[in-house]
């Protein structure tokens, strides 16, 4: 056994760095340990014991070990374990760690990401988008995104999981990518190939919880806490005794993406369930540092929560009392659309159950903003004042609203064409930041239901009994699909070739055009609350959009009613002109008897087909 000279500070990163000339550098927190040595498994094997650091770290600089090398930590010279900032886990969660090399050949210098206000987000699931499952498989698809119109694409959680099939949300080593996605080469190579079509990339980072199959953060230190509960078990240690150490964890983890991998923003999933209450909170310093970060490299890089609180101090700046993020999901919008579309009224939905909350939602992000919720049993949400339309992102369907579903269902198997292009229409045309999930944009038919490939049974077990009852709130009945089946996993896939055929690739022309308009319209340029006017008309099911600038005036009306709804509505004097209508032919509508030009003397009457909208502009722009 070899020891190596003690030091009084931890020096560099967390976990193993290769710095070259066959050295790497190894350094781990470990409070539940008194001895922590390295287990080099490749030749030469042997044990080397790490110096004991300041705040209960353990490090040292070791001779002759490459990238490739595989290691695991020996603690108290009993079991062994992989590293909790373990780079890449080549045989899997039950497998070693390995060192991993820091050098990639970027190729896209002068890359420095878009700015939020251009972001139109394609939410793919990696293991389902293709045959393969891989990261390097998605490339040959990204022209198709880009003609699409898209200028983001979002990965749904890579930090590795057990097995192969999983949405990703069971990671246990947050700093490793998937190795059957391709590891650290595969990802690097996915983003590199992005930028250079200028196509931003974000990522979805879990930092509410880890995993429950070979979770062994416990085993070397105060990772969790018994404080409070989650719907996931203990919470992660944000603000207890060695919180500090936690929170380094988790902010390098943020670092090591946007820094070593080249990702454009974080999707910060389910921070409602990071439980805080420190003077400075974890989101706050998370997202200092990553300002910090952008600011040395020159380059945009966001974060964008997620929650089902309704807060808006999530998106609100740090000088006036918020947490600093750039962003947030709007759950209110897509739950709000979601009833106007199926007359869902079970579960969340019931607290949706009129227009006046999509109608809300659109003007304010948040459509409880203090409240009284009925499926809660208590007020929710704040005020949204002042905040900007382009901080929320919206969305038809998601991989949770899609996948929480008892069989997966997506809309294209609950609603009608001519209601799968209204959905298209309102959330592209909408001032927020519009998000699509694989597929929709072609009415994709493959199911989305949740899967795993846990290896222990009572784990299994239980999942299956837990998905269960998460049905029971929705009246759902039946026997939802076994998650850990390779079948359940396979039904996922998607079926690209539909994008070509009949009523499917007429809904992706629809989708196209849309995106083009949506680029072309002036107005989505800089959105705020102030140029925006959103009018509900609950007797005929309409919703009309205005916006303005000063160059441009748009007026969109969208009926969600079952039948034909005329209604006179205020339009500002002038000539406008049609720029798209849901209900003609060319998008195999029934047709429309709406004109191509319209004279407004303050107020037009105008009759829209069922489940249909139009949009105009004013001729001459907004002062004509």
């Amino acid at each position: 056994m070899e020891t190596l000279n003690r030091r009084r500070k931890p020096a560099g990163r967390l976990g193993a760095n290769y710095l070259g000339n066959g050295e790497s550098h190894f350094l781990v927190w470990a409070t539940a340990a008194n001895q922590v040595e390295v287990h080099i498994m490749s030749p030469p094997e042997r044990f080397i014991s790490l110096n004991p650091a300041e705040k209960n770290y353990f490090e040292a600089t070791i001779d002759n070990v490459l990238p490739g090398t595989l290691y695991q930590y020996r603690l108290d010279g009993q079991n062994e374990y992989p590293d909790p900032a373990s780079r890449s886990q080549p045989q899997g969660v039950a497998g070693p760690s390995q060192v991993i090399a820091p050098d990639f050949q970027w190729e896209d210098t002068g890359w420095y990401g878009i700015a939020l206000q251009k972001y139109i987000i394609y939410e793919l699931h990696v293991g389902t988008y293709t045959h393969d499952g891989t990261f390097e498989a998605i490339i040959p698809h990204l022209d198709e995104l880009i003609e699409l119109g898209i200028t983001a694409i979002e990965l749904m959680p890579v930090a590795q999981f057990p097995g192969h099939r999983n949405w990703g949300y069971d990671g246990v080593y947050p700093f490793a990518a998937q190795n059957t996605y391709g590891g650290v080469a595969g990802l690097k190579r996915l983003v590199n190939a992005c930028h250079q079509k200028g196509l931003t990339v974000i990522l979805d980072v879990v930092y509410n919880h880890l995993g429950p199959e070979r979770n062994y953060l416990e085993k070397f230190g105060h990772y969790f806490t018994t404080r409070y509960v989650t719907s996931w078990g203990n919470a992660i240690n944000f603000d207890g005794p060695g919180s500090d150490e936690v929170r380094r964890f988790f902010i390098e983890n943020a670092l090591y993406w946007t820094a070593e991998f080249h990702i454009d923003a974080l999707r910060l999933d389910a921070v409602h369930a990071i439980l805080d209450f420190s003077q400075k909170t974890f989101l706050e310093e998370l997202g200092e540092a990553v300002k910090e970060l952008a600011e040395k490299l020159n380059r945009r890089i966001y974060l964008i929560a997620e929650s089902d609180a309704d807060d808006a101090r999530l998106i609100r700046p740090r000088h006036l009392g918020g947490y600093g993020m750039d962003a947030q999901w709007n759950d209110d919008f897509h739950h709000a659309l979601h009833y106007l579309l199926t007359g869902e009224q079970t579960g969340y939905y019931q607290d949706f159950a009129h227009l006046r909350y999509l109608v809300k939602a659109l003007k304010q992000g948040f459509a409880y903003t203090g409240e009284f919720s009925s499926f809660r049993g208590r007020r929710r949400g704040s005020s949204t004042q002042g905040i900007p339309p382009y901080r929320f992102v919206v969305f038809s369907q998601n991989h949770d609203q899609v996948g929480n579903r008892m069989r997966g269902e997506r809309l294209s198997h609950l609603v009608s064409f001519e209601a799968l292009k209204l959905a298209a229409g309102i959330v592209l045309l909408s001032p927020n930041i519009p998000l699509l999930f694989m597929g929709e944009e072609y009415g994709e038919t493959a199911f989305f239901p949740y899967f795993i490939s846990h290896s222990n049974p009572e784990l299994v077990k239980a999942v299956r009994k837990g998905r269960k009852e998460e049905f029971a709130a929705f009246h759902a009945a039946g026997e939802p699909p076994d998650p850990q089946s390779e079948k359940t996993f396979n039904s996922a896939r998607l079926n690209h070739h539909l994008r070509e055929e009949g009523t499917h690739q007429v809904l992706l022309d629809f989708y196209t055009d849309l995106i083009r308009l949506r680029k072309e319209i002036s107005v989505q340029s800089n959105p705020d609350q102030e140029s925006l006017e959103v009018l509900g008309y609950e007797k005929h099911h309409l919703v009309c959009i205005r916006r303005w600038s000063q160059e441009t005036e748009i007026i969109a009306v969208f009926n969600f009613g079952d039948s034909a709804a005329t209604a006179s509505l205020p339009v500002p004097a002038g000539n406008w002109q049609k720029l798209t209508d849901s209900a003609e032919k060319r998008w195999q509508g029934t047709g429309s008897s709406i004109p191509d030009e319209l004279t407004s003397d303050g107020e037009i009457d105008l009759a829209l087909n069922p489940k249909s909208f139009v949009v105009f502009t004013k001729k001459g722009g907004a002062n004509a």
